[in-house]
């Protein structure tokens, strides 16, 4: 029986092409083996980096069936305005009926604070009031048995911004996202005169009109946290008062000159420098 000899990678073979009645040899080319493997795999990822940035940077990717295109993003945000539209007009109903029956019933009326009711999250929505107390309780002795251990004189305990839980100002979609140098800020539209909230617990500084922001409110937080709500239709607070996070402070609106469109023009500051909201909560 005849021993099979090992496969040669680097033996050269030469495929010729010949005229047919002359034996005029044309072209020859000389090639291996693995010379003839790196050049299939050279020619497969070439041609597929060339079909990805094709696909994926070119109009042609509008052409597979389920890619979004710019009318598809059109139409999710118009859907999005008008979802948080009907939402705050069945709250104001449902605030308006439950006045209406206390009127009539001679009890006293509903504060404006009670249409934050329904953006209370579910899972605490699911819960009795016992068992938020006792959480509260919890959450409170745990507190107070880090601070004996401080070091430091000053009674109050200062948070990292990341420990803290930021109220979402206000539920609508993100015109205009942050940049450091040109937009140290989010624009986030909604209808006009939605309800805008306080972020935090904290004191308002400013609260008044000026020519490129419209009506403008600057909440002073613990911290050393600033708080900026620009463009707004009207103002629920003055200077001085006091706010608890999610506290309503104004409307919605198109007021100042730096602003094309009903949105909530919102600055959160910390340690002196502009930071991304949206990475402390979402909208």
């Amino acid at each position: 029986m005849s021993k099979k000899s090992p496969i040669r990678w680097n033996m050269v073979y030469r495929l010729t092409l010949v005229e047919d009645e002359t034996h005029r040899r044309i072209r020859a080319i000389r090639f291996s083996r693995i010379g003839m493997i790196i050049a299939v795999i050279t020619v497969l990822v070439v041609f597929s980096a060339l079909a990805y940035f094709v696909i994926g940077y070119t109009p042609i990717r509008t052409t597979i069936p389920g890619y979004p295109d710019s009318h598809f993003k059109r139409d999710a945000i118009a859907n999005a305005i008008k979802i948080d539209s009907l939402e705050n007009q069945m709250t104001r109903w449902e605030l308006y009926s439950q006045n209406l029956s206390r009127v009539l019933a001679g009890e006293e009326e509903l504060s404006i604070d009670s249409v934050l009711k329904n953006n209370t999250p579910k899972y605490l929505k699911d819960l009795s009031e016992k068992e938020l107390a006792r959480r509260d309780s919890l959450l409170r002795g745990e507190v107070k048995n880090a601070e004996k251990f401080t070091l430091t004189t000053n009674p109050e305990r200062v948070l990292p911004i990341e420990g803290m839980h930021f109220f979402t100002p206000l539920r609508g979609t993100v015109s205009q996202g942050f940049d450091m140098v040109i937009h140290p800020a989010i624009d986030i539209t909604a209808p006009a005169n939605s309800v805008v909230a306080a972020a935090l617990d904290g004191t308002v500084v400013f609260a008044g009109w000026t020519d490129e922001t419209g009506y403008t409110i600057q909440i002073q937080h613990p911290s050393n946290i600033l708080t900026f709500y620009k463009h707004n239709q009207k103002l629920l607070k003055k200077v001085g008062d006091k706010v608890k996070a999610g506290t309503p402070i104004a409307l919605v609106g198109n007021t100042g000159s730096l602003t094309t469109g009903d949105h909530l023009h919102f600055e959160l500051w910390y340690n002196g420098q502009p930071v991304n909201p949206t990475k402390y909560f979402s909208l």
